[in-house]
């Protein structure tokens, strides 16, 4: 039987990647909903967008991601990441579908010094970090029929991501300084929404209470920024494509408006056991987006 699944955004790196693996699910029907028909920012679009795709399920992706920019201008991360979320709960509690929500690693403070799980104490360092955490909160108090899955670290050969900005660096600079003291969970979007299909997939097969509440869902494995770039330039140079040596340097050395978390960790276990979802490795995962990039 055919499915619809209404994804908020028309541009985003997990929107364009959904849209591209959906080719693989003949029986699945991607819709994005954006502006102007779904603007995040005007709680009163929200409504009759997703009424009119008419959708199985809900997921919602779309999301104000400038991290830096949300600190001085947070009632608008609040209204796109807060919000607006609730409303989309609002609005799949009563047409009866579920809901997949993307939220961040940035809920917690990266004091903890292991992957974080699921129910560790969330802090957020800043604006974005705090939005995002009362989005993840106006969901679950909706109603709504949902998951939330926290990702982190997210490229693709899709819009604006750290992969793609060190592969331009690259080309007019030998030498890139890269912070090395924050350690994560690199992400291609491209398997997000492999996860993403499948959760979807079973909250409408199953009304099993494991499969709902709050999930991490990251690349397997875990690098600095500064590894990360160092595998990036390995895949491009087996792609005769540009290459830098990488520099590691400290948060410190690198100042930006928002704090991030030094530890943005995410143990992905609980995914493993309700979904059945593992991701690949961030390492095999760079490798295909790069491959991809420089060919395109």
């Amino acid at each position: 039987m055919a499915k619809r699944y209404a994804v908020t955004g028309l541009e985003g790196q997990v929107v364009r990647s959904l849209i591209e693996r959906s080719a693989q699910h003949p029986e699945l029907q991607i819709i994005p909903v954006g502006r102007p028909t779904l603007d995040l920012g005007r709680i009163e679009t929200v409504e009759a967008a997703l009424i009119s795709a008419n959708p199985d399920a809900i997921i919602s992706c779309a999301a104000y991601t400038a991290v830096d920019q949300a600190e001085t201008d947070e009632a608008n991360a609040f209204a796109i990441n807060a919000a607006a979320v609730g409303e989309v709960g609002r609005v799949a509690k009563a047409l009866g579908i579920p809901v997949v929500h993307l939220s961040t690693d940035y809920v917690f403070d990266g004091e903890k010094t292991s992957a974080y799980l699921e129910d560790d104490p969330v802090n957020p360092l800043g604006a974005y970090g705090r939005t995002k955490l009362e989005g993840e909160r106006l969901l679950a108090s909706s109603g709504a029929d949902h998951a939330i899955l926290r990702t982190a670290w997210v490229y693709s050969a899709y819009g604006k991501n750290f992969l793609k900005t060190m592969l331009r660096l690259a080309e007019t600079r030998d030498d890139l300084n890269v912070v090395a003291d924050q350690i994560g969970n690199p992400t291609s979007a491209l398997d997000i929404a492999d996860a993403v299909i499948k959760v979807a997939d079973n909250l409408l097969a199953s009304d099993a209470a494991s499969m709902r509440g709050i999930f991490h869902m990251t690349g397997t494995g875990d690098a600095s920024w500064a590894d990360f770039a160092a595998e990036i330039f390995s895949a491009s140079r087996e792609n005769d494509g540009p290459v830098a040596q990488v520099h590691p340097i400290t948060t410190a050395e690198y100042p930006t408006p928002a704090r991030r978390p030094k530890n943005s960790r995410l143990d992905c276990g609980k995914l493993a056991v309700a979904h059945g979802v593992i991701m690949p490795t961030w390492q095999s995962s760079t490798s295909d987006i790069v491959r991809r990039f420089l060919s395109a």
